[in-house]
């Protein structure tokens, strides 16, 4: 048995705890041979505690340790695993603590524990992005001058997937235009094409413009994205597609979600299962 007296925790003989710690938090155990990261796994049963042991190793390594320490444990031997690798405590804890600055926030089934911790850093992820201007830093700009733009507003850098989501661009005019298009295109971090579109194709008329004028257009769509960095290309140009200023990946915003999505898209499916069983006669 390990015991932790501060927080009046132990962990039972024979068992693998995963610990998630967050904040300022340090677990001194009584008695316990203490682990850090690349240390060699033990080979004989007794007490541990894996602090981040295998945040060095891959995932071969990373597989073999897991078999060593459910080979340990049937031995008796007890382990407190620290990670932050969800995957690892996943595949070998047989209950989870989540820590916060020396306190017990929860403990249980490593399922349940871990989706409610990744719903707790989805929120954590979300709030971030409140309140912070993302800067202009586009990898391209080009166009003929005619009109400049000026800013490229997302209501959050972080969005959580599905969330309603404000996009405003501002151009200011330098030259007369008879009729500007203003559009934006959404693209992964690797440069996919997720989603575009444009006053044009909105239906949504500009000019004519004077010199010296600036106009705002608001794009509002749901973001139903996978988690994953994105980034935002606007620009402002002739129906016939010459550009008066266009800003490549203008600005870049992420997006957050409580659980694993593959893909770009979060279709956010339904599932359902039906059975047959299918009788034989005699």
């Amino acid at each position: 048995m390990i015991e932790f007296t501060a927080l009046n925790l132990s962990a039972p003989a024979g068992s693998i705890i995963g610990v998630i710690c967050c904040g300022e938090t340090v677990l001194t155990p009584r008695n316990a041979v203490v682990l850090d990261p690349g240390a060699s796994l033990p080979n004989a049963p007794g007490d541990y505690v894996l602090n981040h042991t295998l945040s060095r190793a891959d995932s071969i390594a990373k597989s073999h340790a897991v078999a060593a320490l459910l080979r340990l444990r049937r031995e008796g031997a007890t382990f407190l695993l620290i990670s932050h690798d969800e995957m690892l405590l996943e595949s070998c804890a047989d209950e989870i603590w989540w820590l916060h600055d020396n306190k017990l926030i929860a403990r249980g089934d490593p399922a349940e524990l871990l989706a409610r911790y990744r719903s707790h850093i989805a929120l954590v992820l979300r709030q971030s992005g409140d309140g912070q201007l993302i800067p202009l830093s586009p990898t391209l700009r080009q166009g003929d001058g005619r009109a400049r733009v000026e800013s490229v507003a997302l209501n959050s850098s972080v969005l959580a997937s599905g969330e309603a989501a404000t996009l405003n661009v501002a151009v200011r005019f330098v030259s007369p235009v008879a009729d500007p298009v203003i559009g934006i295109m959404i693209r992964t971090r690797i440069g996919l094409n997720v989603y575009g579109t444009n006053t044009e194709l909105e239906g949504l008329k500009l000019g004519p413009v004077e010199a010296g004028e600036t106009i705002t257009v608001t794009f509002c769509f749901d973001c139903k994205l996978c988690p994953g960095q994105y980034t935002i290309t606007a620009a402002s140009h002739d129906p016939d597609g010459v550009w008066h200023d266009w800003l490549e990946d203008a600005i870049a915003f992420a997006v957050s979600d409580s659980r694993y999505t593959a893909g770009v898209a979060n279709l956010k499916a339904i599932t359902s299962v039906s059975r047959a069983s299918q009788t034989t006669g005699h």
